[in-house]
């Protein structure tokens, strides 16, 4: 077993053929979501290179009609109706409501209960909760921090967005779903299923990257965050792994990596990408430290404000800053090794990206 069984392995298993997107996500059981749209989002741009035809938005345009929830597992974005009900309910895992905010939750489910979806803004005009500090300091809505509590504990789901706003339905579901979570043998079937789902979105991981992935795991489950390091031990056991390079890596059982030879292909990867996301594994297999910079101070950036890796066959060679002016797709593409490939097939292969980035963005080309 090498580096470069891996980095194949890593390419070819997450970049799967191209399928419909609800077995996109039944595959993933998770996809990061971020706001920001340069050219597109995060979640859209990961799932264009997994879902036939994809068009930037169609995962918002589609989401009602999905079974998927906007909630936090390892960090914020999309997870399928498995995943979500392996997290919830997340009540055991927090202190109780105080009497005041109690009844506040108690006032704000009867009344979007009656209402059907609510916008935070129509909540708001009704309460009127004041405001709150959150966490960067500032002031922001009382009932919008309510609300977001709300949602995480379960109680609430997002419906739709509107205009980038979540509008939150009552969860009847998980709202009198029976809480088994102080059952030994419950928690620890939940947390292994999770666990495995991280390591099928982002395998092959090294044991450092597996550790650091299955803690944020505190995060899905808080209930069960004392079980988390058995949990870990318990993976450890369970997993196919193997000694590279006097570090040990970590992939799903029965799985085995392939020598297959890379195809003939480029693709612009978002910077959460599940080949990406994992900046020390990226490390590792590229022996580049790509950062993501979008809050990085400009004169202090290397790459751009959000520069996406380009990915020729199974090696990632530079990036690339994509913008759109005037309708039309600008892309500023730099190289790892200061220029690109001499090589008329990664030239032609540059050129079908940029074609697909333009259909994936409804521009002419």
């Amino acid at each position: 077993m090498t580096l470069d069984d891996l980095r194949r392995y890593a390419v070819a298993r997450s970049l799967f053929p191209p399928t419909s997107l609800t077995r996109a996500l039944e595959a993933f059981g998770f996809v990061q979501a971020d706001p920001i749209r340069a050219p597109a989002r995060a979640q859209d741009l990961t799932l264009r290179h997994r879902v036939r035809n994809y068009r930037a938005g169609d995962l918002e345009r589609r989401y009602s009609g999905l079974r998927v929830h906007e909630d936090f597992f390892i960090n914020y974005g999309f997870v399928t109706d498995r995943v979500f009900h392996l997290m919830h309910p997340r009540r055991g895992g927090h202190a109780p409501w105080s009497v005041a905010r109690g009844r506040h939750v108690r006032r704000l489910l009867d009344f979007i209960r009656d209402r059907g979806p609510v916008h935070p803004r129509q909540v708001d005009d009704h309460f009127a909760l004041g405001t709150v500090t959150n966490y960067w300091g500032g002031s922001s809505s009382a009932t919008t921090h309510l609300l977001d509590a709300m949602h995480y504990r379960g109680l609430l789901r997002v419906v739709r967005r509107e205009a980038g706003i979540r509008v939150y339905g009552v969860h009847e579901q998980v709202r009198l779903k029976a809480d088994t979570t102080n059952d030994p043998r419950e928690r620890r079937v939940r947390l292994d299923a999770l666990v495995d789902v991280v390591v099928n979105i982002y395998a092959p991981l090294p044991a450092p990257s597996l550790s650091q992935a299955v803690r944020r795991l505190r995060y899905a489950v808080p209930q069960c965050s004392t079980g988390i390091t058995g949990a870990l031990q318990r993976a450890k056991r369970r997993l196919a792994h193997a000694a590279v390079d006097g570090m040990d890596w970590y992939w799903p059982a029965g799985e085995r990596p392939e020598r297959a030879e890379p195809h003939d292909t480029v693709r612009l990867l978002a910077p959460f990408d599940p080949v990406v996301w994992d900046r020390r594994r990226f490390e590792l297999l590229w022996n580049w430290p790509y950062r993501f910079e979008a809050y990085t101070p400009v004169p202090k950036r290397r790459w751009g404000y959000y520069a996406l890796p380009l990915l020729w066959r199974d090696r990632v060679i530079g990036w690339a800053n994509a913008s759109i002016a005037g309708g039309a797709l600008s892309l500023d593409v730099g190289h790892v090794a200061g220029q690109p490939p001499r090589d008329r097939r990664f030239r032609q292969a540059l050129a079908d990206e940029r074609g697909a980035l333009c259909a994936f963005l409804g521009l002419a080309d």
